[in-house]
């Protein structure tokens, strides 16, 4: 039985798109096959992503909702939801010969142009990478049409001929009689595989298949405020056509290292920053780390620990509104000194009795000897 989608990313059936997204990143970074080197967790990721695809796209979450696995693996449209149409002798052929008047439509189809396949290409960036942008350098290995041959198959000087089985149509029949009365099976042609035609003389480039395996750079641009789980489409980059077909497209999924300064939240980053007491009582001005380099940040006096401050317009940019961006959330860490010298002991004990403060303990010792040896 099929793995259920919902369970593998452990999100109820009602999960909103948000959400799924959230869980996948969370998945995705923990399964990873450069991060996760535990037996299993390659195919986990995998399952993780197919998960995500499904789940994510609000179309396909409908067709696997309403039929399963089925709904999105080509399973529906090819059953009985197709038969409306057909005609009674029709539907009785498609049960005696396995459906075989689909078999016949698909060989015949095959005949024509066909479309090449899609690629996937997992990409990792760097923290500031995926905040800023910018172009990427990748390479892909895809099927690109024999030069050759033109895509034919064929030696040059020479073409494919009609296939002499099927007579062209891709296709072969078989009568049976059956106590139902006389049926036609369809199949593939054997000999042509569907195609119609038969190459005599192949071309030696390619081996008679019109297309060749190739490596090739190429350039493509990442949008700002991209994180892990986005997907880029790289049109006409997949895998070339067949027949004159027009080639399949890429599909790059953005992965993010992380940073081990700053963190994301959304659009804002969140980082600390460690000040002492005394400029924690007094306030002042520091100069902190962002994305877009040191800035200076103002401490206000009397300022608590863990009280968290606002630079505004630092964090990530609006995936695809750069101008917009989130802000920088600073959590400020006070540091107590665990040893005093002793003008600073005289000093704080002199302050603690102009306050009223009792800095003794019941052994005697000051509150301050604890940490002042």
């Amino acid at each position: 039985m099929a793995a259920d989608y919902y369970e593998i990313l452990g999100v109820s059936r009602n999960a909103d798109k948000e959400e799924i997204k959230r869980v996948f990143r969370r998945l995705a970074r923990k399964y990873h096959p450069d991060v996760n080197k535990e037996p299993g967790a390659e195919e986990k990721f995998k399952e993780i992503n197919r998960a995500y695809e499904v789940l994510s796209d609000p179309e396909l979450r409908a067709r696997y909702d309403r039929y399963g696995e089925a709904g999105v693996s080509g399973g529906v449209g090819t059953g009985f939801s197709d038969i409306g149409d057909m005609g009674f002798a029709d539907i009785f052929e498609s049960f005696f010969s396995g459906f075989g008047a689909g078999v016949g439509q698909q060989a015949r189809r095959r005949g024509g142009p066909v479309r090449g396949d899609d690629l996937r290409l997992d990409l990792k960036l760097e923290f500031r990478e995926a905040i800023f942008g910018g172009e990427k350098e990748i390479r892909i290995s895809h099927l690109e049409t024999c030069e050759v041959c033109n895509g034919s198959g064929a030696k040059p000087g020479t073409r494919p001929r009609t296939c002499p089985t099927c007579n062209g149509s891709g296709q072969v029949r078989r009568a049976t009689r059956t106590p139902f009365g006389s049926f036609t099976q369809v199949s593939v042609c054997p000999t042509c595989n569907g195609t119609g035609q038969v190459i005599e003389e192949k071309c030696e480039a390619c081996g008679g298949k019109g297309q060749k395996q190739e490596t090739k750079k190429l350039k493509i641009t990442i949008p700002a405020g991209v994180d892990s789980g986005t997907r880029l489409r790289v049109s006409g980059e997949g895998d070339a056509g067949i027949r004159g077909g027009p080639p399949g497209d890429l599909y790059v999924y953005l992965f993010v290292n992380e940073d081990p300064e700053f963190q994301r939240e959304g659009i804002n980053i969140l980082s600390e920053v460690k000040i002492n007491y005394l400029q924690a009582i007094l306030g002042c001005r520091i100069e902190v780390n962002t994305v877009d380099g040191p800035t200076e940040l103002s401490i206000p006096p009397g300022t608590q620990p863990g009280t968290v401050l606002t630079l505004e317009n630092k964090g990530v940019p609006r995936l695809g509104n750069p101008v917009s961006r989130g802000d920088h959330l600073i959590k400020v860490i006070v540091e107590i000194p665990t040893r005093l010298s002793s003008e600073e002991r005289t000093v704080l004990e002199e302050l603690a009795k102009k306050k009223g403060i009792n800095t003794s303990s019941k052994g005697g010792q000051g509150f301050f000897g604890g940490i002042f040896k």
